[in-house]
């Protein structure tokens, strides 16, 4: 047992920081909350002294295979090679206090395993496998140049972040073959996107017959569909179909961020990474004709932001950055707070996602039989967001299922 004494809380689901409270954890799960000293024989006690202790950062959306900027490259390069990548990119993820991460792409069984088996030790993952898309759509990685068959998406092993169906016999077999590999979503692109070669950003992705059955085959286990999705229509068809999760949404007028609310689906931008990919991404690989579709979408992000609260729409927290420009993270909490307050923000990257992630109660917040994924914060976030940045410099104490990854007081 492990008991945190002194420190202020952040629960995950307040507006403010708790004082004086007292935290015993037993294994992995959280035993007891209290604003009153607990006593426990026996158990490891470590005074906070009022620093701030909170839950684990979530990141839903993130890409542990994305090695680089150019998905076309990526294609091509060894998976074990990736896989390498994939190590690094998660157990850093895990120091900068992330702690829970929804794969988007590219992730599977195989990262999940390492990680609980201790062979990474990185954050959970949620992963959603390969992404539907259908031919020429934002997960069709081949070149203009290339023709049929130059480029095989029919073998399991011949592709990593996307795999081509049309029509429905096609996107249902597509998506039983990724839940049947144990995908806890599952991803389709429903519009253009920057880092895809042949697709315009306005482009529509899918029929509504093909996105009505891979919500069924989702639904069908117990779990849902996640969109990339910029435009009001591309959104609004998804939302209307079923699907839970948009992705990015930059282009999202507030009709459509209406219709969102009402059908309680949830909203994650992720406004980080057109920052960076602006920054570094020329430099990195970024193909030129994706430089140019950045344009499109970089700069309506932080109104998006406005739409949705104004809405009232449940905004999840992602950063969607691709390879070194991860090490930008945190900075997509500096981006929100333009926007939204740090309560808001930080709910939305603790509790809100937990939510999204179907483990309500379980991660996100600090409760009783909550696993205990903690932080422990040099400072008050509520009042310095920029704690959360600097690569985890501001954490003291980072654990994960009752398991110290940092401990430094």
């Amino acid at each position: 047992m492990i008991l945190f004494e002194n420190c202020r809380l952040f629960d995950g689901l307040g507006t403010e920081l708790r004082d004086g409270c007292h935290v015993l954890v037993e294994g992995e799960r959280i035993k007891e909350v209290s604003d009153r000293p607990i006593q426990a024989a026996g158990a490891e006690v470590i005074d906070l002294k009022g620093r701030t202790l909170m839950p684990g950062l979530i990141d839903a959306h993130f890409h542990a295979m994305a090695a680089e900027p150019d998905f076309v490259k990526m294609e091509d390069l060894p998976r074990s090679f990736l896989h390498q990548h994939a190590r690094h990119l998660l157990e850093a993820a895990l120091l900068r206090g992330f702690t829970t991460v929804r794969d988007a792409g590219g992730g599977d069984y195989g990262l999940a395993m390492a990680i609980k088996a201790g062979l990474i030790e990185g954050p959970r993952l949620f992963y959603s496998g390969r992404a539907l898309t259908q031919t020429g759509g934002h997960a069709d990685f081949r070149s203009l140049e290339a023709g049929h068959g130059d480029y095989c998406f029919c073998s399991q092993s011949a592709h990593i972040f996307g795999t081509i169906a049309d029509g429905v016999p096609a996107v249902r077999k597509a998506a039983r073959e990724e839940l049947r590999r144990g995908a806890t979503q599952i991803k389709i692109m429903a519009s253009g996107g920057v880092s895809s070669p042949s697709d315009p950003i306005w482009n529509l992705q899918y029929s509504e017959e093909e996105i009505r059955a891979i919500v069924w085959e989702a639904e069908s286990w117990r779990t849902y569909v996640m969109a990339h999705a910029y435009t009001p229509e591309a959104i609004s068809r998804c939302v209307a179909f079923g699907v839970r999760s948009i992705e990015h949404a930059n282009l999202i007028d507030a009709e459509t961020a209406a219709a969102c609310a009402a059908a309680g689906a949830y909203v994650v931008p992720t406004l980080v990474t057109y920052e960076a990919l602006e920054r570094d991404g020329p430099e990195l690989g970024l193909p030129p004709v994706s430089i140019e579709k950045l344009k499109v979408v970089r700069e309506a992000g932080v109104q998006s932001l406005e739409i949705l609260n104004a809405a009232g729409v449940a905004v999840g927290f992602g950063t969607d950055l691709l390879g070194a420009m991860q090490s930008h993270q945190s900075g997509e909490f500096s981006i929100r707070a333009e926007v939204l307050s740090p309560d808001e923000i930080l709910r939305s990257a603790t509790s809100v996602n937990a939510a999204l992630l179907n483990v309500e109660g379980d991660l996100g917040v600090v409760a009783p039989g909550a696993f205990a994924d903690l932080l422990v914060v040099d400072g008050d976030p509520l009042a310095d967001l920029s704690l959360l940045q600097n690569q985890g410099a501001h954490l003291a104490v980072i654990m994960k299922g009752g398991h110290f990854v940092k401990q430094s007081l």
